[in-house]
């Protein structure tokens, strides 16, 4: 009979603005539009869905269903979920702009 492992959730671990910060800085660097927009539900969830919902005047059905692995949020609620989160989008230039 094997063990049962419990399912790991990342929301757990976020419990501070570093560790937030650490993770959504790691997903930025992965280009992965998909990956990022997942990580940044999942740093919604740590937060509270219903919080960040009522505070982008969004529904949770809508912020899951768009930050879901299969999710596709437009830039604007991208943008809106970042600004009560605390996430501020920089830009720098890249390899091919030095």
């Amino acid at each position: 009979m094997s063990e049962k492992l419990p399912t790991f959730d990342p929301a757990e671990g976020l419990t501070s603005d570093a560790a937030i910060a650490a993770f959504i800085a790691g997903t930025f660097e992965s280009a992965d539009a998909g990956y990022i927009a997942h990580a940044l539900g999942v740093v919604a969830r740590a937060k509270g869905m219903a919080q960040i919902a009522g505070e982008t005047g969004l529904s949770r059905e809508w912020l899951y269903r768009s930050f879901s692995e299969r999710g596709n949020p437009t830039l604007k609620t991208t943008l809106a979920v970042m600004k009560v989160l605390g996430i501020e989008l920089t830009a720098k230039p890249g390899p091919q702009g030095r």
